[in-house]
């Protein structure tokens, strides 16, 4: 306490003038309107501005929140998407499903770990054997084909990324519908792959799109990228076609895996028809 009263003997004229200075001003503004809407005004300003920072601030901490709310988001639609498509071929073809069961649904995984420059390149995520991801699976992004599932823990698994020398993925093309392999290659661009295995009597146009033909783990129509060079070398009845792939494997973050209801039925089938023959 001593200390105090010292102090304010020591700095009393200041503690007076600001004491007298606030004073005076709180009696401008109430007294004269001008002053007052003046200093609400600039009032409003300073806490607008200190307002919009703070939520500036709290947006950027629940983005990773936002974008795994969209992401599940996603893959809802495309669930539905799935059974529009379904429902459509079957009026189309007049085949009753009495089991309404939808072939693919997706489950959002994030991307821990992930390689472009290498001749080999894998992703790591964030979903295992406890998920329900088991080898084989297909893997796409919101944009595109991201790779195939390698390996599976309980809580993780390796995707072998479209950028791997070993991965083949039916595609065709949007225009014709002639179809043949994704392939990367000896590609040292994380951006480019190659279409290959497409007859040379096919009309292909730069800017074509290309989509997963269904044939391989993707459902069809699932985009791959756009044709961005035509009439490179291939064998003597194909064509080999450049794609500018549509997923962004520089930035990937959340990826779909593809959970596919009626694989282990085709699979059975596939086998023993291979034994039959």
């Amino acid at each position: 306490m001593k200390n105090l009263w010292i102090l304010l003997s020591k700095y009393n004229a200041f503690f007076l003038f600001v004491l007298f200075f606030g004073i005076s001003f709180y009696l401008l503004v109430q007294n004269n309107s001008f002053q007052r809407a003046s200093s609400i005004n600039s009032s409003n300003a300073v806490v607008g501005t200190l307002y919009e920072r703070v939520n500036a601030w709290k947006s950027f901490l629940s983005l990773r929140e936002a974008n795994t709310e969209l992401a599940e988001e996603n893959a809802a639609l495309r669930r539905q998407l799935q059974m529009l498509i379904q429902s459509d071929s079957t009026l189309t073809e007049a085949v009753p499903d009495s089991l309404g069961e939808v072939q693919y649904s997706y489950l959002v995984a994030n991307v821990i770990n992930n390689s472009i420059n290498q001749k080999n390149n894998y992703l790591t995520i964030n979903k295992g054997h406890a998920d329900g991801v088991r080898k084989g699976m297909g893997v796409i992004s919101p944009n595109g084909v991201v790779g195939i599932v390698l390996n599976v823990s309980t809580h993780f698994a390796t995707i072998q990324s479209v950028l791997h020398s070993d991965t083949r993925i039916s595609a065709a093309l949007e225009n014709s519908g002639a179809f043949g392999s994704l392939v990367w290659g000896d590609n040292i661009d994380a951006r480019y792959g190659v279409l290959r295995d497409i007859p040379n009597h096919v009309e292909v146009e730069v800017g074509e799109r290309v989509y997963t033909s269904g044939f391989s783990l993707f459902p069809p129509g699932i985009q791959v990228g756009k044709v961005s060079e035509t009439g490179l070398a291939g064998g003597e009845s194909f064509l080999d076609i450049k794609l500018e792939l549509s997923t962004n494997f520089h930035n990937i973050q959340h990826v779909y895996v593809v959970l596919d209801s009626f694989v282990d039925e085709r699979e059975q089938l596939e086998d023993s028809t291979r034994d039959d023959g």
